[in-house]
């Protein structure tokens, strides 16, 4: 049976009936980390991601959970928990207080674990016959520097019991700067129109934004659309819309920089950048602002990237890059990577994020940069896209400003997995990674080369000429200098386009044009790995060299499309990773030959020219990402 104390815990005093978030003097008492929520912003999104029902029944809403007699339910999940690591490492607040509103009978726990896992109790309160009962739990922020987070847990014995209004505050170390929101969008017009909508839908989370600054740069402009001016009209004052030429990601979240930053110092807002196609949790808003505006000093905070095909996946907690080798979204040791985070660990305990993990970078899916980081070291280069995120998170390490990725603060964002690797987008994934590593690596030549002679080489015997011409392209441009990004990039897209076209197998077809090619060919799967990559190479070139192959003709599921699987046929009909279509490659010794030949006469200029160039990349990064060079690329001044 539950016993119900006489006497109340000194270290938990009832609650007052006002919320302290809420008192009139907004300057003091405490500030709202988080909402306590028990589902999510729609059903699309698995409700087990914010509480469980562990035992028994309850029904779960946005803000409220009724517990039939019997139950348990726990918030010991990627939403429902306070990760109380990172505002132990990162801030100074000592303690944190949870208040709810319960009406029936049972116990709400406040429970905290350590870096292993292993569960402790903060405090309790029951609750007997209760209607609209203010209930206040305080733990204190004290044993989590390595890891380790609170939540609640929510019992039911004979009776039944509601709880709501939950919230999660700390006190207040200073007052919380303004927040501007910044989208950027480009011909995703109903994911844009949806974001927006989903930030009206909220008014508590959009209480911590000042404005809302969307740049629309396709041809076919949200504006357009019939909702678009519902969505304004509910946003209100707080929208501020532009239409300007395609600068790409870059270009569309530093227009919104810009706007947040006009001014003095003490009229400028901190930025939270955000992905037009992404299907927003609005807490995060409230959870990003909360702990940007307690951090010791200024950081930026990211939000955490969500699987939006895979809504139970985390795609990365931490990660790192590598730009001599040309890769990014490397996993910190001890990260979660494609986590499910709904399943159990080999001790049957729920996957999450225990251990403190510190990330290098946070990418713009959605990232809250502060207006004092943006002072200092100024605004995105002008890449166009890949890399941007990845570079302004480096330069601002350098100068002091480290990034959090913070757990429980997600969105859901298209499945990086789904995205096929022989696009047009490759050519700056190539040119900006060699930027990023001129200006923040120890610039290896024999590193970087080698890396590319084996991208060349993997390419030219899977027979992506296309792509072997676009990685050229971009090791070109890149030597071209830093006078490459003068334009904001915008005439490497267009080039990049163009080139494309003249290989076939750069064209994604769609299913409706498969018939006989696609269905009627026998599907070869990939045998295991090689064992020595370099031996395999050579068999394979020399295959190629011959005219000779193990396969006429066949079908490759994506899963399969290894370049030493590919290789072994003449004739390889290619799912696309979107699954939406496939590509057909075909084997063309003269081509080959050619590309192979242009690429070893560039890498030999690289090797000479390089280490200069890079150089004066370094020497041009201060103007190429100042304040008047967008304002410039914008035609905001003569």
């Amino acid at each position: 049976m539950l016993r119900t104390s006489d006497s109340t815990d000194r270290a938990n005093p009832p609650a007052t009936e006002e919320h302290p978030e809420r008192r009139a003097d907004r300057t003091s008492a405490r500030l709202l980390a988080q909402r306590g929520l028990f589902f999510g912003p729609s059903a699309l999104v698995p409700e087990d991601l914010y509480s469980r029902v562990e035992r028994g029944t309850a029904r779960r809403e946005r803000d409220r959970v009724a517990l039939a007699p019997g139950s348990l339910v726990s918030t010991n999940t990627y939403f429902g928990r306070f990760h109380a690591t990172y505002w132990q490492r990162w801030t100074d607040i000592g303690e944190v207080e949870v208040s709810a509103v319960a009406t029936g009978t049972g116990r709400l726990k406040l429970m905290a674990s350590d870096t292993n896992k292993v569960w402790r109790i903060v405090a309790a309160v029951d609750v007997r016959d209760g209607e609209a009962v203010p209930v206040r739990l305080v733990g204190p922020v004290d044993r989590f520097v390595d890891g380790g987070g609170m939540w609640l847990e929510i019992t039911t014995e004979t009776g039944e019991l509601t709880v709501s209004d939950v919230r999660w505050t700390v006190a207040a170390t200073r007052p919380v700067p303004p927040t501007d929101i910044a989208i950027t969008t480009h011909n995703r017009v109903d994911d844009c129109l949806n974001t927006l909508q989903a930030l009206a839908r909220d008014p508590e989370a959009f209480e911590r934004i000042r404005t809302v600054h969307v740049a629309d740069q396709g041809s076919d402009p949200i504006e357009s659309r019939e909702r678009f001016g519902d969505i304004a009209a509910a946003l209100g004052e707080h929208l501020k819309y532009v239409r300007q030429p395609n600068l790409g990601g870059a270009g569309g979240f530093a227009r919104g920089m810009l706007h947040a930053t006009e001014g003095a110092p003490d009229e400028q807002a901190d930025v939270l950048l955000m992905d037009d196609d992404v299907h927003l949790e609005p807490e995060l808003l409230v959870r990003l602002t909360a702990f940007a505006a307690s951090t010791r000093h200024p950081m930026i905070v990211g939000a955490q990237m969500l699987n939006l095909l895979h809504p139970g996946h985390l795609h990365i907690s931490a990660e790192y890059a590598d730009p001599e080798v040309l890769l990014m979204g490397l996993k910190m040791p001890g990260a979660l990577r494609e986590a499910y985070l709904l399943g159990l660990d080999d001790r049957q305990l729920p996957v999450n994020q225990e251990r403190r993990v510190d990330t290098e970078y946070n990418g713009w899916w959605s990232c809250l940069i502060p207006a004092a980081v943006i002072r200092a070291i100024g605004y995105p280069l002008p890449l166009f896209l890949q890399w941007d995120d990845i570079e302004y998170g480096y330069r601002a390490r350098a100068n002091g400003f480290p990034t959090v990725s913070l757990p429980g603060a997600g969105v859901w964002h298209a499945d990086f997995g789904w995205k096929d690797g022989d696009e047009w987008q490759r050519y700056f994934t190539i040119r900006n990674g060699l930027i990023m590593a001129a200006l923040h690596s120890g610039f290896s030549i024999r590193r970087i080369t080698g890396r590319l002679t084996e991208l060349v080489s993997h390419q030219l015997v899977a027979m992506q000429y296309g792509m072997t011409a676009t990685l050229l392209q971009a090791v070109e441009d890149f030597l071209d200098g830093p006078e490459v990004l003068w334009d904001g990039s915008a005439g490497a897209l267009a080039r990049v386009r163009e080139i494309r076209k003249a290989y076939p197998e750069t064209v994604m077809h769609p299913m409706s044009e498969a018939g006989g090619e696609f269905h009627d060919r026998p599907v070869i799967r990939a045998a295991n790995e090689p064992g020595s990559e370099t031996l395999t190479f050579l068999k394979r070139a020399a295959y190629h060299l011959t005219g000779r192959s193990a396969y006429r003709t066949g079908a490759v599921p994506a899963g399969d499309a290894h370049w030493w699987h590919v290789s072994l046929f003449e004739r390889a009909i290619v799912t696309d990773m979107s699954e939406q279509g496939f590509r057909v490659r075909i084997r063309d010794r003269q081509t080959a030959l050619q590309l192979g030949k242009r690429a070893a006469l560039l890498l030999r200029r690289f090797v000479r020219e390089a280490p200069a160039v890079a150089g004066r990349y370094r020497a041009e990064l201060g103007r190429l990402s100042s304040r008047e060079n967008w304002e410039r690329l914008y035609e905001l001044k003569n």
